[in-house]
């Protein structure tokens, strides 16, 4: 046998150990396919159809109403320059966001949600065996002139090491271009956590990616019915049009990440989530913080 023959049989022995190996270890996926999930990693989103019951659905659309009734705010939205560009002058006056966070502590059925079998076993499928809950958010646009979302990743809301971080787009109405659907920059979260606008000549403003180097007519729509969810990389780009619709247009976002993935910065720093698949390792928080000795 030459030396070029036996190199190439010994290379493909140690790529046959390596792949038994990585089987044996890895554990079997439990709601996607494998197709899901390479998706998902070759282009930073995946829409699961589907996830919730329309029994599900409505009890948290029920909860949602009366939460957004009784505990959510409205405001003219996210500020910076990037206003201008999105909306005329006339819609941005008028462009409003209701919004409010950690629902699951407000709704039995949407700490329920948040607790999804086939939907925390899709985090497991995508991030690793140990699966914490980090937050949720809503996101609602009004009808009319709801506030439209300026291209971002969301790690620049609640910085990460890594990008073992998933958001969840938990869709409690039809999404469409009429109504603002999530749209994705495809791939883009393999450029890494990325530097936001954060300070404008009067003052700060709220995270977003320059308008003259981002735009969201480069990006793929994702539209999806109600009781699907959308997933995407929290490095993945991604911003909508406004509502032009005359009904409110209704997403929930539930963030989940692997325990050992540190924060640094924003949103819920410092605070320990729910283990909603595997356990925390005890290396990722400090004893004296979290357990009296």
């Amino acid at each position: 046998m030459s030396a070029a023959a036996t190199a190439a049989a010994t290379a493909a022995a140690a790529a046959a150990t390596s792949t038994s190996l990585a089987t044996a270890v890895r554990p079997a996926l439990r709601a996607l396919s494998a197709e899901q999930c390479a998706f998902y990693h070759e282009h930073g989103y995946l829409r699961i159809p589907g996830v919730f019951t329309e029994t599900e659905m409505a009890a948290l659309d029920r909860d949602l109403m009366t939460l957004i009734g009784s505990w959510a705010g409205s405001s003219p939205g996210w500020s910076g320059p990037w206003r201008k560009v999105y909306m005329d002058e006339k819609t941005e006056k008028q462009s409003k966001l209701i919004a409010m966070h950690d629902l699951q502590h407000y709704s039995r059925a949407w700490n329920d949600a948040v607790n999804n079998p086939g939907l925390c076993d899709a985090m497991a499928d995508l991030i690793g065996e140990n699966v914490e809950l980090h937050h949720t958010t809503l996101h609602a646009k009004p009808p009319e002139t709801g506030h439209p979302f300026p291209m971002h990743q969301d790690w620049a809301f609640y910085k990460h090491e890594n990008d073992r971080y998933v958001d969840v787009l938990v869709h409690l109405d039809d999404t469409s271009p009429e109504n603002g659907e999530i749209r994705f920059l495809d791939g883009s979260h393999k450029l890494g956590s990325l530097e936001h606008v954060t300070m404008t000549p009067d003052g700060p403003c709220t995270p977003h990616l320059p308008t003259d180097q981002f735009h969201l007519e480069d990006t793929v729509p994702v539209p999806a019915k109600r009781g699907d969810v959308v997933v995407f990389n929290i490095n993945t780009i991604h911003g909508s049009y406004i509502n032009r619709t005359d009904t409110i247009r209704r997403l929930v976002r539930m963030g989940y990440r692997d325990p050992e993935n540190k924060q640094s910065e924003g949103q819920s720093i410092e605070r320990l989530g729910p283990m909603v698949r595997g356990m925390r390792p005890n290396v990722t928080v400090s004893r004296a913080k979290y357990v009296e000795e």
